[in-house]
Order: C-alpha cells, then sequence, then structure tokens
C-alpha cells in the first residue's frame, strides 16, 4: 500500500487519525524553481500570451475536444507560424519553427516535420512550452527555452498544443509553466514559477542514482527519444498468457531483490532491472510463475529529504509515491543509465520473464501522487497543471484536499480527464511493455465520485474491466482505502476484477495461531471464500489468497513478535498496523531457544501448507521462502537497507531446510489440478471429517478433497492445539493407498517427501501446531 501506515482496514475513527497523522508529517517546502527565470529566453508568437492570472471562463470539455480536434486534424498544422532564432549563453543558434500544432495525442508525439506538443489544463489562462536541449551542455534555468502559447492559435478545448520544427527527435528535456486563476477557495493552486512534468511524459529526467542525497534538489522534466530503434522482443517470443487458475504470485521489489552485496552482482547493476534478470532461476526453481512488481512508475525516493522531520532519515524505497504513470523508475537503469535505459532495460527484464514463463504484474498506484497536501504544497506537476480536475476537493471546505488515499490527496480517478489519464497509461504499459497485469494500491479510491462519495458502478472500474486492450491482462484490487470503504467481496467487478482477500489473510492467521472460534472461517477460507466471491460468474480465483505482503509481516516475524517494532522509522511507533494477528512462539523476537525456533518453524511451513492447498489464487512475499526478518518492523517502507533486501547468503544458508520446504509445496500445487479449480467446490469435491462445527474450543480440522478424474485424493489435517490429535484417517479410493507428502513436526528432508511415504494406519498422530497431507495413489 502506501508508503507509511498500513493498509489493514481499521475502524472509522482510527482511519481518520490514521490520515490526519500521515497528512501532517508530510511538509514539504514549495518548490520555487531553479534559476533567475527573468534571464530565460521567452518566445512568443501573439499578444495577450502574457502569465497574467484571472478566470478567463469556462473553457470547453475534454470530450468535446477530442471530437473537435478529430475534425480538424485533415488539415495540416501551422496555419500560424513563427520562426526564431533562441539566444543562449554560450552563443550558439538553435533555430526553432512553431506552429500551432494539434491537441492529439497528449504529450509529446513526431509529426510531419516536427514535434508535436499537447497538454490539458481546463482553468489555465496561460501555457508556456520550456525547453531545455542537449546541445547547450549545461543544468542551469537561464538555458530554458520558453514558448508562450497563444489561447487562439495553440487551443482546442481544454488542451494547450504547439508543434516545433527544428528540435533533436531525443535528448531533449521539456516541462511547462501554467498560471490560472488564484483562488485558492475555489480549488486552484496556479503556480507559474514552477516547471511542471507533463503528465504523459513517457519519459522523466530527473535525478541520475537511486537514494543520493547530493542529487536531492533536482528539477524533474519530460523527455524522449524517437532515435532508438523499436525494442527487439524477439522472433521466438510469446506472451505466457497463463491462466488465473495456474498462477502462484510472488510480491517483489526490483531494487530490494539484488540491491544487497550477497546478491554477488556488480555494483553497476545491483537493484537494477537487469539486476533482476539474473535471479531468475532463483525464482524458477522456487516454483512461482507470476511476479508482481511494487511499484516501478517514476516516484521520489527522497520525498522524506525535503525538509527537517522525523522521517528525513530515510529512503522510500517500497515507491509508494507516483511522480508520473508513464515513466518507468529510472533510477532503476543499471550504472545510472537515465530513463531511455531504464525503458530498454524494463523491456529486458519483461522479455526475459516472459522467456522463462513467468508473467509481469505491476503495482500501481493511481489513488494519489507524490504532491503531498494543501499544508505545504509540493508542485511538481498535476496541481500545478489543473488542481481542480485532478483532485478530489472538499468545495464546501475550502476546496481543501480530499485525503483517502493517507498521503494527504487523492486523485480525481471518476472526471473523464482523469480517467482517460488512468487507461491511456494501462494501455501503455501493456503495448509498450507488454505487462501481464495490474494490482491497483488502495482501489476503493478508485470507486469515489469527485466529491469522494462511493460509486455504484464507478465508471473506470468499469472500462478497466471492459477495455479491449486490457482484456489479457490480470486486474487485481487492493479492495479498501484509508477513509473506511472496504469492498472485499463487494469490489465492483464485471466478473473480471480479482481481489487481494484481506479475510483470507486474517482468518488463517488466527486460526494457524491457535485462536478460539476459527475453524469454520479456516475451512471457508481454505475452500475459496465462497461466502465471498460465489456471485455472479465470479471463479476462486477471483480471490488473491496472501498471508504475508510488502506491507505488515514479513512470514518469519509473524511468528517471532506478537507487537510491532517500528522505532527505526522515527514516529515513536504509530506508524503500521496494530492488529496484526502474529504470535512469537514463546519469545519476543531474537532468540537462541531451540525449542521456540523449531515451534516458529513448524508454524511457517503450516501457514505455507494452507495458503498452497487453498482454492484461489497464492500470493507469497519475496524473502519468505528462506525466512527474512524485518526485526518485527511491520512498516518498514522507508530503509534502504537489509531489513528490506533479500538476503542471498541466508537463501544459501537454509537452501536444503526451510526453503526446499517451500519450494516442493509450491510444486505440488502446480502438480494437482484439484487444488486450482475454476470453479467452486460442491459437497462432492470436498468430506470435511468434522462433526462439531460450533465447538468453538476446537482447532482441529481435517478434510479430503475429492479427485474424481484420477482418485488421487488428497487428505490434510491442520492441529493448532497445544496436544497431539489422534486423526482417523479415511479409507484411501478403491485400489489406492495413502502416502505421507508433508507432515510439519518431522524435521527436513522427512518434512515433505513429494514423490510421498507410503501410510497404512488407520490413524494418524498429529502433533500439536502441525499440519499433514496425505496423497492417494495407486
Amino acid at each position: 500500500m502506501d508508503s507509511v501506515g498500513t493498509n489493514r482496514p481499521q475502524p472509522r475513527s482510527v482511519v481518520a487519525a490514521s490520515v490526519t497523522r500521515r497528512s501532517a508529517l508530510l511538509r514539504p517546502p514549495r518548490l520555487l524553481g531553479l534559476g533567475n527565470r527573468s534571464a530565460a529566453t521567452k518566445l512568443g508568437i501573439a499578444s495577450g500570451c502574457g502569465r497574467g492570472g484571472g478566470d478567463f471562463g469556462k473553457a470547453g470539455r475534454f470530450d468535446a475536444a477530442r471530437s473537435t480536434t478529430a475534425k480538424a486534424q485533415g488539415r495540416k498544422a501551422g496555419t500560424s507560424v513563427t520562426k526564431e532564432m533562441g539566444d543562449t549563453s554560450s552563443g550558439n543558434e538553435v533555430p526553432l519553427t512553431y506552429s500551432s500544432g494539434k491537441a492529439f495525442p497528449l504529450g509529446v508525439s513526431q509529426v510531419e516535420g516536427g514535434l508535436n506538443f499537447a497538454i490539458f489544463s481546463q482553468h489555465a489562462s496561460s501555457v508556456t512550452l520550456c525547453l531545455k536541449l542537449p546541445e547547450r551542455g549545461t543544468q542551469d534555468d537561464v538555458d530554458l527555452v520558453e514558448f508562450s502559447l497563444d489561447r487562439q492559435k495553440n487551443k482546442t478545448g481544454d488542451i494547450w498544443h504547439v508543434s516545433v520544427e527544428g528540435l533533436p527527435t531525443s535528448g531533449v528535456l521539456y516541462g511547462y509553466r501554467i498560471n490560472g486563476p488564484q483562488g485558492w477557495q475555489q480549488g486552484h493552486r496556479f503556480d507559474d514559477s514552477v516547471i511542471l512534468l507533463d503528465p504523459y511524459a513517457k519519459l522523466v529526467s530527473g535525478r541520475t542514482y537511486f537514494g543520493v542525497d547530493q542529487e536531492k534538489p533536482t528539477q524533474l522534466y519530460g523527455t524522449y527519444d524517437f532515435d532508438s530503434p523499436p525494442f527487439d522482443w524477439g522472433e521466438d517470443y510469446r506472451l505466457p498468457n497463463l491462466p488465473e487458475t495456474d498462477l502462484v504470485i510472488y510480491e517483489m521489489n526490483v531494487r530490494a531483490f539484488t540491491a544487497d552485496e550477497s546478491s554477488s552482482l556488480g555494483t553497476a547493476i545491483r537493484g537494477s532491472y537487469l539486476g533482476v534478470i539474473d535471479k531468475i532461476p532463483h525464482l524458477l526453481e522456487l516454483g512461482v510463475n507470476a511476479v508482481e512488481l511494487l511499484p516501478v512508475f517514476e516516484f521520489d525516493e527522497l520525498e522524506f529529504k525535503r525538509f527537517p522531520n522525523p522521517r528525513d532519515h530515510m529512503v522510500n524505497t517500497w515507491g509508494y509515491s507516483t511522480i508520473n504513470f508513464f515513466a518507468p523508475m529510472s533510477r532503476y537503469a543499471s550504472a545510472g543509465g537515465g530513463p531511455v535505459a531504464a525503458s530498454k532495460e524494463l523491456k529486458q527484464m519483461v522479455k526475459a520473464f516472459h522467456n522463462a514463463g513467468i508473467e509481469v504484474i505491476l503495482d500501481v498506484v493511481y489513488n494519489h501522487t507524490n504532491e503531498a497536501d494543501d499544508a505545504n504544497p509540493y508542485v511538481t506537476s498535476f496541481r500545478g497543471i489543473d488542481n481542480k480536475v485532478y483532485y478530489m476537493l472538499d468545495l464546501n471546505n475550502g476546496a481543501q484536499l480530499l485525503n483517502f488515499s493517507g498521503c494527504g490527496n487523492t486523485l480525481n480517478c471518476n472526471h473523464p480527464v482523469v480517467k482517460e489519464l488512468v487507461l491511456d497509461s494501462l494501455r501503455h504499459w501493456v503495448k509498450e511493455y507488454h505487462i501481464d497485469g495490474f494490482r491497483f494500491d488502495l482501489a476503493s479510491v478508485l470507486c469515489r465520485g469527485p466529491d469522494g462519495r462511493p460509486l455504484d458502478a464507478p465508471p473506470l472500474i468499469k472500462e478497466i474491466a471492459k477495455d479491449p486492450v486490457l482484456s489479457r491482462c490480470k486486474i487485481i484490487a487492493e479492495p479498501w482505502d484509508c477513509g473506511g470503504l472496504y469492498l472485499v467481496g463487494r469490489f465492483p467487478n464485471w466478473d473480471r476484477w480479482a481481489e487481494w482477500n484481506g479475510q483470507y489473510r486474517d482468518d488463517i492467521r488466527r486460526f494457524i495461531k491457535g485462536d478460539l472460534g476459527m475453524k469454520g472461517l479456516f475451512a471457508t477460507r481454505v475452500s475459496g471464500s465462497a461466502d465471498l466471491y460465489q456471485v455472479n460468474n465470479r471463479k476462486p480465483y477471483h480471490s488473491v489468497n496472501f498471508i504475508i505482503a510488502h506491507d505488515g509481516f514479513t512470514l518469519c516475524d509473524l511468528v517471532s513478535y506478537n507487537s510491532k517494532h517500528n522505532d527505526a522509522n522515527g514516529e515513536g511507533g504509530r506508524d503500521g498496523c496494530n492488529d496484526n494477528y502474529s504470535w512469537n512462539c514463546g519469545v519476543e523476537g531474537e532468540t537462541n531457544d531451540l525449542n521456540v525456533l523449531r515451534l516458529r518453524s513448524k508454524q511457517m511451513k503450516n501457514f505455507h501448507v494452507a495458503l498452497m492447498i487453498s482454492q484461489g489464487t497464492p500470493m507469497m512475499l519475496m524473502g519468505d521462502e528462506y525466512g527474512h526478518t524485518r526485526y518485527g518492523n511491520n512498516n518498514s517502507y522507508g530503509h534502504d537497507t537489509h531489513i528490506n533486501n533479500f538476503q542471498w547468503g541466508q537463501l544459501e544458508e537454509r537452501k536444503d531446510g526451510h526453503y526446499r520446504f517451500f519450494s516442493e509445496m509450491i510444486k505440488f500445487r502446480h502438480n494437482h489440478s484439484i487444488l486450482r479449480r475454476d470453479r467452486f467446490l460442491s459437497k462432492n469435491d470436498v468430506t470435511w471429517h468434522e462433526d462439531c462445527w460450533e465447538n468453538q474450543e476446537s482447532k482441529f480440522l481435517a478434510f479430503t478433497i475429492h479427485d474424481h478424474n484420477s482418485h488421487g485424493d488428497i487428505y490434510l489435517a491442520f492441529n493448532a492445539h497445544e496436544y497431539f490429535v489422534d486423526a482417523v484417517i479415511p479409507p484411501p479410493p478403491q485400489h489406492n493407498s495413502w502416502n505421507r507428502v508433508v507432515d510439519t513436526n518431522l524435521e527436513s528432508p522427512n518434512d515433505i517427501v513429494p514423490e510421498g511415504v507410503p501410510f497404512t494406519g488407520s490413524r494418524y498422530r498429529i502433533a500439536p501446531y502441525s499440519s499433514v497431507l496425505l496423497k492417494a495413489k495407486t
């Protein structure tokens, strides 16, 4: 979820307090530009293009502009042309010819004879295109070429546009100065002292290296590259197109996966897209076939360092602070390669995943941006372009930003313009980068109207589900937000949307750790959560089952800590979720007690068994395959250290024990289709060996999943009691016999034996806090 706090649903009063706290902590100073803009070169083609404010009346709507432009685009752009020679401090002259241009597509595009720039702003009174040309070789704002757009010649509906002839087709940096009404009470935040980033920029130029403080005060620019040849996906390249029933998702962070020295990679590629490619063999060995990447859109990892605050020692390593929705994170390029290299290397990574049969799902953040709150607004793009359009505002309270994201602002996703931006962004990632799916952070925000009220049929959610370009994609909602809109099992879905099943997480945690009264709910969750998803044409795989995700405890910490230990975050332990449903197995945190360590190991295996035998789509967290610890920090968003970084040395140490169990259990799921059905279980598919469902003190559950095709039934038992249970084992199917595959009470390698160990008894003595899996074989 977000870079701060937790995604756990909370009582409304608690959520409100959390939102207020998080908003108050995000207090960056205003960005005032990088130099003396009076010395900048200013080019204009008509009078009346100054930067004066004042409302100029209601402009035409976005859709009307699209229609008007479509009719006009058959005519050659350039009814009004001005040729200017831009002065530079170096004495060079750059001949640039400007014409009226066209309104679509938004962003930068190639047109006959030049490049077209188009940006939406409904309420702007003036728009100035700012260009930084590569041959000038300076980073000073004084060398910008600025061109003021004429409202009569460079504006169609609400879109401002200009065509420029004479520009290089790569390497140019660009942005906009935009002015308009100054009425804060009316929702406007215009400030033309700031150079704004184009929302439709396909590449973003900013800092070069990840987390380098010396690069902190940098100006963000859009850039483009029309010179490089199309990426070579290869003649034999194919999309995996895996059925949703077959997915096993691995949630991971691009940087954290290889940033640690233990990755044994060169310093130039640690923490990069290319670094991930080097470690794909590990994922294949583990058995996962889909990766869900924490945000890879351009984000500001140094956002906490803009001003003195309790969190200014941290780096936003998770990435939930989107700057732009089209550009890949440039500082994930190897060797500080920059935005063009980042785009190419991201494609190389996706291609390598696909060649390995692994799908790529992006965690996308369309609920808020990096521009923080109203206390000290950080103007980089949307706020200065048209705050009233891009963000939800409380027009009855001084047009203050509404905050359902917990990060100070909320994107106005169901406004027609913003909706189209999101759809264009998603299509871009599918067409340009061949992305296979998306997980939508705080997706309940996307179900709210401009005033923040929930919508019964949110237009954006529906259009994502129905869009032809996105039709092959997996689409997954995190079905809650920080305003209390909890939609697990009720997310508007059009039979397409899957959901992170937060109810699954909580119920599985509570049963395995031994809470009373959880047996029935545990049975419901492992059998596919029909109570939540068996409606209309939804399937079990629409439940993304997870016990651990990036925020919250790791699996190791879930069995090692009763309470969060977040002091390193600088917020006095106030951040992060308090309701973790965790159990430390007798000792809080690190210990050398062998009995405690053995119990913790068993519990981690029990959780993994439950996840892998559950109907639905399983998702695990990077590092849980070797038992990664964050030392009790359940909100580690700001630590670019070993706390988050994958520890390859620990993986090697635990290859034959913990890791082997996790890998073999994933492969067992792949090899048994009855664990991944595309329909909900019927009474003929499962037998519950249970006659005391109402016994709140019972913590034992056994059941058999039937294989009607090959009679390869699977018997499962979970004992969360502190004592042994002598379980009566049902007869195997005719002509078959039971074979023990899993007993988490046994030491490795006997804890999981994929081929099975023959078992002929009528009872099985199941140890405390243990699980058993038997497979019927001929």
